[in-house]
């Protein structure tokens, strides 16, 4: 195991990076936020904490300690490996209405323009144009490339010859989070991986 030197006796060395050596950044170490009932906090983006947060949270027994990296955090009393996955100890309910965001609008619709899927140049669309009434509401709102924008403009998209491949609609958390497992980030470490549900490939075994 590799060791980072850390006073953890220090007042407040939880949230300090006092005693770090040198080439140990803050975002080095993530870890991994998981419900009481072990499902991630939010896939997009995925709940992570740096490895200060997680060490911090674990001291105030509000977490349960799933899984760990080998490096190990430790002071002249005391070693601790640096968690890597942990489950919250009280569970937070996952009901509440997402709010009304242009990245929530953007993940609903999958960073797609909904008339033609582009990806590039995103912005967003009233279905029913303002100038007809329409509102800036999760119901009348979808992401569409600035092309297609223009090209609709302020008219129906029946009008511009134009169908957008889904109806805006008022997301729940739970579609949102499903949506988010769609696209995930660049970096998985190999611990988080029995948490997630990404479509990633399977090693077989060699028979």
């Amino acid at each position: 195991m590799s060791l980072i030197d850390i006073d953890l006796s220090a007042p407040g060395i939880l949230g300090r990076e006092a005693g770090l050596q040198a080439d140990v950044k803050r975002s080095h170490y993530p870890c991994l936020i998981l419900n009481a009932d072990y499902q991630p906090l939010s896939y997009f983006p995925l709940s992570l904490w740096s490895w200060q947060d997680a060490v911090k949270a674990v001291f105030l027994d509000r977490v349960a300690v799933v899984n760990e990296y080998k490096q190990v955090v430790r002071s002249a009393s005391f070693e601790m490996p640096i968690p890597s996955v942990v489950a919250l100890k009280d569970y937070v309910p996952q009901n509440r209405s997402p709010a009304f965001t242009r990245f929530n609008l953007f993940l609903r619709d999958g960073f797609e323009c909904v008339y033609c899927s582009s990806p590039d140049e995103l912005t967003f669309d009233h279905l029913i144009p303002r100038r007809l009434g329409g509102k800036t509401s999760w119901t009348n709102i979808v992401a569409a490339c600035s092309r297609c924008n223009l090209r609709k403009g302020g008219r129906l998209a029946r009008d511009a010859g134009m169908r957008p491949r889904q109806l805006p609609f008022r997301p729940t958390m739970h579609q949102l989070q499903a949506q988010g497992r769609k696209f995930p980030p660049n970096h998985l470490h190999e611990s988080w991986l029995d948490y997630l549900y990404w479509d990633i490939e399977l090693k077989s075994e060699t028979e």
